[in-house]
C-alpha cells in the first residue's frame, strides 16, 4: 500500500492514504499517518480544500476548519442535541 507523502503548514512530513476514506458532506476525508508504514494516526485530510486544518470530538464527527466540509458522527444520540 502506497501513501501520499505531503507537507503540513508546520512543516511536518506527513503521509496521505488515499485508498481509505471518510464521507464528508462536501467530500471525503482521507486518514493522515506520521509514517509511511502507518502505524501511528495524525489526522485526516480534507479532500474539499486540500487541507489539514480539521477536529474530531468524540463522537467521531470531523470538522474541516477551512471549508464547510463535515463527516457525521458514528454513533448519535438525540440528548446531545
Amino acid at each position: 500500500m502506497s501513501r501520499e507523502q505531503a507537507t503540513t503548514a508546520d512543516g511536518d512530513t506527513v503521509y496521505i492514504d488515499r485508498e481509505e476514506a471518510e464521507r464528508g458532506s462536501v467530500d471525503v476525508f482521507h486518514p493522515v499517518y506520521c509514517g509511511a508504514e502507518g502505524t501511528e494516526r495524525w489526522g485526516y485530510y480534507c479532500n474539499a480544500c486540500g487541507g489539514f486544518d480539521n477536529a474530531m470530538d468524540t463522537m467521531g464527527r470531523i470538522v474541516c476548519n477551512g471549508c464547510s466540509n463535515i463527516r457525521k458522527p458514528d454513533e448519535w444520540d438525540a440528548a446531545h442535541e
